[in-house]
């Protein structure tokens, strides 16, 4: 009897070891007819994935060149002392000439625009300045939610306020580059203050909306 069901179990053994050699067999053959009716389609896909990438990343700095044609608005650049347009404050409805230019010269005559900074309506920041005891003796009634419209060559830009900051007359962060087209106006502070200032009075404000000429 034992004899019997030593030879039983190593019927089965063996019928267990055919059994997994089968599945293996099956297994890896399996594998090899997947590798090769889909290596050629991965393949594929593959190098059609990279080359759109390749494409794409050659054609980008194309249409980033383009689109900054597309947004050039002035033809030429102002020169010193020039007058390139007018800001209009709805506010305090105040019109006022801007000159390219902040030395006195400019700033006798109206609000000076920074010379180191973009011109209105370009992305980045453009900054204009003024005195608070002439064309700017009441900006400090603008804040935030006002609206500033500049007129150029180039057409009209509409900007609204954003913030107002009150900063040390040395403060350089006003005149520092934006990622957006940006109009930071600048006046000394206090209002009333006798003699020269030591402060700033600063609104920063995000173009809404522009009509190119």
């Amino acid at each position: 009897m034992h004899k019997m069901e030593t030879q039983t179990d190593k019927r089965i053994n063996r019928k267990k070891r055919m059994i997994f050699l089968s599945i293996t067999i099956a297994v890896i053959l399996f594998g090899i007819w997947f590798s090769t009716t889909n290596a050629y389609k991965f393949a594929k896909g593959y190098f059609a994935y990279k080359t759109h990438s390749s494409s794409s990343q050659v054609k980008e700095p194309t249409k980033q060149i383009k689109e900054d044609i597309d947004e050039e608005l002035y033809s030429e650049r102002p020169k010193i002392g020039e007058e390139i347009g007018e800001l209009y404050i709805p506010k305090l409805n105040a019109t006022l000439p801007i000159y390219h230019g902040t030395d006195e010269d400019e700033l006798e005559k109206g609000v000076g625009h920074f010379a180191g900074s973009v011109l209105p309506g370009e992305n980045d920041n453009s900054v204009l300045s003024g005195h608070r005891d002439t064309v700017f003796r009441k900006l400090g009634e603008v804040g935030e939610g006002d609206w500033l419209v500049v007129r150029t060559s180039a057409g009209e830009f509409k900007y609204k306020v954003n913030k107002v900051r009150i900063v040390d007359e040395d403060d350089r962060t006003v005149i520092v580059p934006k990622p957006r087209a940006t109009l930071t106006v600048s006046t000394c502070y206090p209002f009333e203050y006798i003699g020269s200032a030591p402060e700033r009075y600063i609104l920063v404000a995000y173009l809404a909306s522009k009509t190119v000429s």
